[in-house]
């Protein structure tokens, strides 16, 4: 029903917000992750809505990215995550981090959402890995530094995927590996014991 709801920060607590709009306060369920990068109370902030409509209730989602807000759609598509799950996935991962959690089938940090099992996650991964690439990352969200787009290449370069697997060999997960491999510059031209060393730099 909504794009996105614009106005000012009246409140803001751990799962949701007020933004008021022309004196209207309007509610919108947020994660964890958006809480933390909201603009103050009294500050301009735009959230991507999803409306969910139930007998019993009108409820609405915000994210600040619509890479967050496309993830959260994904999920809820998934047999047995609903909105409430959805959300708890986006808690403890943006909407990139959880792309690269299932590309990378790491269901372990998949798990780590409230909520969210063992078979959960592997349903997610399994219905949504096909769905995915690393090409949809949103590479406009300030908060990464415009790295997210470099990830795209890290399975079709040798070096990077050698790398990747010899930070899972020394007990990394392979999400975290593969955002550190990702960020390391020139990573194009360097062979995999050079990636290794710049990327263990990037786990401290």
């Amino acid at each position: 029903m909504f794009a996105y709801i614009k106005g000012t920060v009246a409140d803001i607590g751990e799962d949701c917000c007020v933004i008021d709009v022309h004196d209207v306060g309007i509610n919108i369920h947020i994660s964890a992750q958006t809480a933390a990068r909201m603009p103050g109370v009294g500050q301009e902030a735009r959230l991507y809505t999803y409306t969910s409509v139930r007998e019993d209730a009108f409820w609405l989602y915000g994210f600040l990215s619509k890479g967050d807000l496309e993830m959260f759609k994904r999920c809820i598509t998934v047999s047995g995550i609903g909105p409430k799950g959805a959300l708890g996935l986006l808690s403890v991962m943006d909407g990139d981090q959880l792309r690269f959690a299932i590309l990378s089938q790491d269901i372990k940090a998949i798990s780590q959402a409230p909520g969210i099992g063992k078979r959960t996650a592997e349903r997610l991964v399994l219905e949504l890995k096909d769905k995915l690439n690393y090409d949809t990352a949103d590479i406009s969200r300030e908060i990464d530094g415009g790295n997210a787009g470099v990830a795209g290449t890290v399975l079709d370069h040798p070096g990077k995927r050698e790398a990747v697997e010899a930070l899972v060999a020394l007990g990394y997960g392979q999400t975290e590996a593969m955002k550190a491999v990702s960020q390391v510059e020139g990573a194009d031209t360097m062979d995999s014991s050079a990636l290794l060393k710049q990327a263990l730099k990037k786990m401290f």
